[in-house]
């Protein structure tokens, strides 16, 4: 995925602060002389994936361009209980004010990573390569996809732009996977490759036959997929979707597709178990 540039990422920070700060930290700046000066250490307190601390530490610089931070370990590298992933030192006040925001984040797409990570090694051997898809929370969509891109997938769709994906509703409203491609091939940038979704096998025909790129095979079954898979003979590409799990996905890309995408290593994932050891000198 190509670098969040900081003009990306900045709202999203300013507004996860301003949801979390509100009209001002009463415990903080009463309880905590200004001035004070603290040490921070932010551990994992259970085994994940290092992913995105570019965030949490835009965050703490939100806050407080003072402060300074190391990061003590790199996206993508795997991290067991207590490992040390980010140092912060500097304006105690500055610490505190950051810290629920900056560790929200990180748990979030460790998280997301780990997850990951655990479909890509089940396709280890396999030439099927797995895709992410739009299923993202509001707002954190670029966020969520850097992070499954950590964990060794690749990203889909970024938004409706990108790409055309020819769904179910889409084919029902033009009247048919046939009138569908013919209308995006009067008007589409060539640049642009469709991809049209087929549950059975005759849609895999009509798809081919009209002029399809790529072809999502939905909710097929192991036994259908196969047979597409023959029926196509490397004319398109095949993404296979639809109930993908850790426990059948190796048997899907044993099917011969190209791609498979997931939805639930983003919204499935849950968050890392990370914590912001604090102390004052």
């Amino acid at each position: 995925m190509p670098e969040i540039h900081s003009l990306q990422l900045q709202p999203i920070i300013d507004r996860a602060l301003e949801e979390d700060w509100g009209n001002g930290d009463w415990t903080t700046d009463l309880c905590v002389q200004k001035g004070t000066k603290a040490h921070a250490s932010i551990i994992a307190k259970k085994p994940t994936l290092a992913s995105c601390l570019e965030i949490a530490q835009a965050v703490f610089f939100r806050v407080d361009p003072g402060l300074n931070i190391k990061l003590r370990a790199k996206n993508g590298d795997p991290v067991g209980e207590k490992t040390l992933l980010m140092e912060i030192e500097g304006e105690a006040r500055s610490i505190l004010k950051a810290e629920r925001v900056a560790l929200n984040f990180l748990c979030r797409m460790c998280g997301v990573s780990h997850m990951t990570s655990r479909y890509v090694a089940k396709l280890k051997g396999f030439k099927a390569k797995l895709l992410d898809t739009r299923k993202t929370s509001p707002g954190l969509r670029l966020l969520e996809k850097w992070a499954t891109s950590i964990g060794g997938a690749r990203n889909h769709r970024l938004c409706l732009t990108d790409g055309v994906l020819v769904k179910e509703n889409h084919i029902r409203a033009a009247g048919s996977i046939t009138n569908a491609v013919n209308r995006l091939l009067e008007s589409l940038p060539p640049t642009l490759k469709i991809e049209v979704e087929a549950s059975t096998l005759d849609e895999v025909h009509e798809a081919l036959d009209a002029g399809a790129d790529l072809i999502l095979l939905d909710n097929m079954s192991i036994s259908e997929m196969k047979l597409a898979v023959r029926t196509v003979r490397g004319r398109v590409l095949l993404e296979a979707s639809g109930n993908i799990t850790l426990d059948n996905i190796a048997d899907v890309a044993e099917t011969g597709v190209d791609f498979i995408s997931s939805s639930a290593i983003i919204h499935s994932a849950p968050w890392a178990d990370l914590s912001l050891l604090f102390t004052v000198p």
